[in-house]
């Protein structure tokens, strides 16, 4: 029998009777009650959920680990070269700033940096020798020349050497890698390999492996262009590294696509072409916006009947959609001049390719044909075209527009009728500096077509502080500027500016107010 609790104790009779209920009907489980946390800061404001940390994959099998510790050591030994690696890249880079060589190596085997150091210390000490009359000199002497005699190559002679260069891919956007690969074909023994790489314009040499038998380059395109990788000189050494030769390759070429501005907006002229498309018209269609509703006609469908208002009316009403038809636009650049910003280093010419292709992909997204004329040293047109294959082709045809400056003469060629078709949108990527690309949007404005132009900027010219000739020389520049946009303005052509670095729908959005109509005559 169990002791009674002591009177006068509320908690110990309570477990008193627990206990004599657990004994008369079986054990019953005790339910605990949650009491919620108390909010350390009442006044914070609540969080949404918040996602778990991503867990990083383990690799599954072998291989997968293998790639992983590769991919590891490459990226520490591009941040942390050797002290063989960090010569390579040096003495690369001093070469990239001279340019390309332009005479070629000797064809022949020459003597090496180590024989050449082995024969002067073997004439400093036969020197000494003759010099103090101490014999014992001379075996400081005959040191290295036995080193030379051991280290010889043999009677075979030195091996055939030949270079192959692979570079993949060959056709990249900016800021994406290229690798390039040059292996050593030879029939015999080789030593060391020592490169010394002359990149083009536009690449930045990030890392340099050199193996036994090859050199494999990571290359980096920073600018866009068809560009030449440029050469590679590799000394091959001979086993005993005594004796080397230099071989030359070319690395090949490499195109470099621009990277798209950001453009989502599609204006549209006032009138549009007789195809299907995306645009909305204001003629009645089979399109997919209502724009009213009309009285019906023996023979519509039921399914176009408006319920709302033939209740209302008392009379069947039927929807009226509008005509959704394609546009047709094409992009001038002006390609006369490349100006580059003092203050932030920037190209003009880079810029406008950018913005151009950024607007050709919007358009070819929307299913609208899109054309493209360069006017510059030469003059370069695609005729208007749908489709992906229409944004490499347009690209292609523009990336050696650099080139073409050393070609320019002071009359501009004629646009021929095909690359602007009747009613196209023109857009006019300019940075408005050279005045013979106003001759060139007058003739676009005198076929009727609806022209924009888009400036660039191209960077204001730099002004000592207290030069007041200088201010006085900028400030006439501003207003020349000026004077070009409000002489387009009042023909009717509407002038919106791009900055780089933002997207191109904010130089777009006035645009879209209302739609473009061609300029007056």
């Amino acid at each position: 029998m169990s002791a009674a609790p002591p009177a006068g104790d509320p908690a110990a009779a309570r477990a008193g009777r627990l206990a004599a209920q657990s004994g008369a009907h079986g054990p019953r489980p005790l339910r605990r009650l949650a009491t919620p946390p108390a909010d350390p800061a009442p006044n914070r404001r609540p969080q949404g959920p918040r996602d778990p940390a991503p867990k990083r994959a383990e690799p599954r099998t072998r291989q997968d680990r293998t790639r992983q510790d590769r991919t590891r050591q490459d990226r520490t030994r591009a941040r942390h070269p050797d002290p063989a690696t960090a010569r390579i890249l040096a003495r690369s880079a001093a070469a990239t700033a001279e340019g390309l060589p332009s005479s070629p190596p000797p064809p022949h085997w020459r003597a090496g940096e180590r024989t050449l150091r082995l024969l002067t210390v073997t004439a400093v000490a036969a020197a000494a020798a003759l010099a103090t009359g101490h014999p014992w000199l001379l075996a400081l002497a005959a040191a290295p020349a036995v080193l030379l005699a051991l280290a010889a190559p043999g009677a075979a002679g030195p091996p055939r050497l030949s270079l192959t260069t692979t570079a993949e891919p060959q056709r990249c956007f900016e800021g994406e890698r290229i690798t390039v690969r040059t292996t050593v074909h030879h029939d015999g023994r080789i030593g060391p390999l020592d490169p010394v790489i002359s990149l083009g314009p536009g690449l930045v040499l990030e890392s340099v492996a050199v193996t036994p038998t090859a050199v494999n380059l990571a290359v980096r395109a920073d600018r866009w262009g068809r560009w030449t990788l440029g050469t590679i000189d590799l000394d091959v050494y001979d086993p005993g590294a005594l004796t080397c030769r230099t071989l030359r390759a070319d690395l090949g070429r490499v195109d470099v696509f621009p990277v798209p501005s950001t453009a989502r907006l599609t204006p549209i002229p006032v009138r549009l072409p007789e195809r299907l498309g995306e645009h909305t018209t204001a003629h009645d269609g089979t399109g997919v916006e209502v724009v009213g509703v009309r009285p019906h006609v023996p023979g519509e469908r039921q399914r176009r009947i408006h319920w709302p208002s033939t209740t209302r009316r008392d009379a069947v009403q039927i929807n009226q959609f509008a005509a959704e038809r394609a546009s047709d636009a094409v992009v001038l650049l002006d390609t006369l001049g490349d100006f580059r910003d003092a203050a932030t280093g920037l190209s003009s010419l880079d810029e406008t390719l950018r913005a151009a292709t950024g607007l050709t992909r919007a358009y070819l997204r929307r299913h609208d044909r899109i054309g493209l004329v360069a006017v510059g040293g030469q003059l370069r047109w695609l005729s208007p075209a749908a489709g992906d294959r229409q944004f490499y082709r347009m690209v292609e045809s523009v990336l050696e527009v650099r080139q073409d400056r050393a070609h320019r003469g002071p009359a501009l060629h004629r646009i021929p009728p095909p690359a602007l078709p009747g009613h196209a949108l023109v857009y006019a990527f300019t940075p408005l500096a050279d005045q013979r690309i106003l001759e060139v949007l007058g003739r676009v404005a005198d076929r009727g077509n609806p022209l924009v132009v888009v400036e660039i900027p191209a960077g204001e010219p730099p002004v000592e502080p207290g030069d007041e000739i200088g201010a006085l020389a900028l400030r006439l520049w501003h207003a020349e500027r000026e004077a070009i946009r409000s002489a387009l303005r009042e023909r009717g052509v509407p002038v919106t500016r791009h900055t780089p670095g933002e997207a191109l729908d904010l130089a777009l959005a006035p645009l879209l107010r209302r739609r473009i109509r061609g300029a007056t005559r």
